[in-house]
């Protein structure tokens, strides 16, 4: 993420290959398993895993693979138990960066995650070093395809109760609270609006402009942490045009 450009980060990821969105789906595969563990498979009763699920679907996840993953959780197909990690640290130019994992080996996990920083002009730091930087919200990015208009989504997203709206080029972002996350989803899902991307994100408060050099090397430690499987998600504050 760029300052907080979602838009540009959403189109950089759906250009990516085959192999990539297979990463995307077992990612979202830990987070359904995580979301059932901790409220039961059914969606009609965990908002976290409604969540989940909507998130795969804006992802193009088939629903068999959204199902496999809830029954794996489940302990119908066999499980895995996965622990939930925040790491925190500090990229080239002294860039705040977040790394959240889902890990069923912390120890390998911890090795991975600290090489990534290392090798690429980083420094991973003490939990809490960088995280007052941001600020944790909903995000609903709908693409701006003619089936809305401005004006009629801004109005149903305040009318359901989010924080802010605003028209990207080619986009509409909506913030919310994380707590008004799932009912400001759900009403608008209801009210029939597609989204390209649903989830609740670490927003940086403000960016850090950086050399054509460091944006490189961040950019290298980014690809590096999000092709790593335990990775889930990677927020930083580095002012980039697209990551």
């Amino acid at each position: 993420m760029s300052g907080h450009n979602k838009w540009s980060t959403i189109k950089h990821k759906k250009e990516k290959t085959d192999a990539a969105r297979g990463k995307i789906f077992t990612k979202i595969g830990r987070e359904i398993a995580v979301a059932v563990k901790t409220g039961g498979s059914d969606p009609a009763t965990n908002s976290r895993l409604r969540d989940c699920i909507a998130k795969a679907r804006a992802n193009n996840m088939p629903n068999d693979n959204i199902n496999r993953s809830i029954k794996k959780a489940a302990g119908e197909l066999g499980s895995v138990d996965y622990t939930d990690i925040v790491y925190e640290g500090y990229g080239p130019g002294g860039v705040a960066v977040i790394v959240e994992v889902l890990t069923d080996n912390k120890n390998r996990t911890a090795a991975e995650i600290r090489h990534a920083f290392d090798k690429n002009g980083g420094s991973l730091g003490q939990t809490g070093c960088v995280g007052w930087m941001f600020d944790r919200k909903g995000v609903i990015v709908v693409e701006d395809d003619g089936s809305i208009s401005e004006d009629d989504l801004m109005e149903k997203a305040l009318e359901a109760g989010a924080e802010d709206f605003s028209a990207e080029e080619g986009a509409f972002e909506i913030l919310t609270d994380p707590s008004e996350f799932s009912a400001v989803r759900e009403a608008l899902e209801n009210d029939g609006i597609k989204f390209a991307s649903a989830e609740v994100d670490m927003i940086p408060q403000n960016t850090q402009s950086i050399s054509d050099e460091q944006k490189v090397q961040i950019e290298k430690m980014l690809d590096m942490l999000e092709d790593n499987d335990d990775v889930q998600n990677v927020y930083h504050n580095a002012e980039m045009d697209e990551v």
